[in-house]
């Protein structure tokens, strides 16, 4: 299985990983620990990045803010743009320390906003990096394909997007063939075969993880 981080698979259990991402991640959070490992690779200091569908607990945002030069953070959920509601959620979802070593992060660079995928309120080319993690899983195929032409839209020409999703929730096949659509080629080596050691879980089904790095297509 290749190691390098450009290459776009599934997650195997032999990835580097790491329980905790500011505070310690959920046992339930199966391909977290795995997902925000990887996306480390990605994160500049010079960086102007969207984190888009956050979710309201979830850390990465956070961790983005204490790192990169400038950090945006979307999701449907209208909590995301309270402060208050933030807090309280991440209280209640994962406890008290988990919302004081939040707050304790830098985040005078971090900007919410209320919104749906396929209606980014950003800018032509305003990012560097996109990230979108454990999100299109969720997604009806036209708003996939909605949400694959915004990311193209707003991803500046030498900017990443890096996704991961659920399999076989998604058909990897038919999510390669939208991201070839769409605008995307992808940065590194692809292996689109599921190993035997791949990251798992029993729950709903049964599911692993696949991890893509793709950029804009050259013209």
């Amino acid at each position: 299985m290749p190691t390098h981080p450009f290459v776009s698979r599934f997650f195997v259990n032999s990835d580097a990983r790491r329980e905790k991402l500011i505070y310690d991640l959920p046992e339930s959070w199966w391909s977290r620990p795995f997902e925000y490992e990887w996306c480390i690779n990605f994160i500049s200091p010079h960086g102007v990045v969207l984190d888009a569908a956050c979710g309201i607990p979830h850390p990465l945002k956070f961790y983005l803010a204490g790192v990169c030069a400038e950090v945006y953070a979307c999701d449907m959920d209208s909590r995301v743009i309270y402060p208050k509601a933030i807090q309280e959620c991440i209280e209640n979802e994962i406890g008290e320390k988990a919302a004081k070593q939040v707050i304790a992060r830098r985040t005078n660079n971090l900007h919410f906003a209320q919104a749906n995928l396929m209606d980014l309120p950003y800018e032509d080319e305003s990012f560097d990096t996109v990230f979108c993690i454990s999100v299109l899983e969720h997604l009806s195929f036209e708003d996939t394909v909605g949400t694959l032409r915004e990311f193209h839209r707003t991803l500046n020409e030498e900017g990443l997007l890096v996704l991961t999703f659920d399999y076989p929730t998604v058909n990897l096949s038919l999510m390669n063939d939208l991201l070839l659509q769409t605008g995307f080629q992808y940065w590194g080596e692809t292996d689109f075969e599921l190993p035997a050691d791949a990251v798992h879980t029993d729950a709903w089904g049964g599911l692993n993880c696949f991890r893509a790095v793709l950029k804009k297509a050259k013209e």
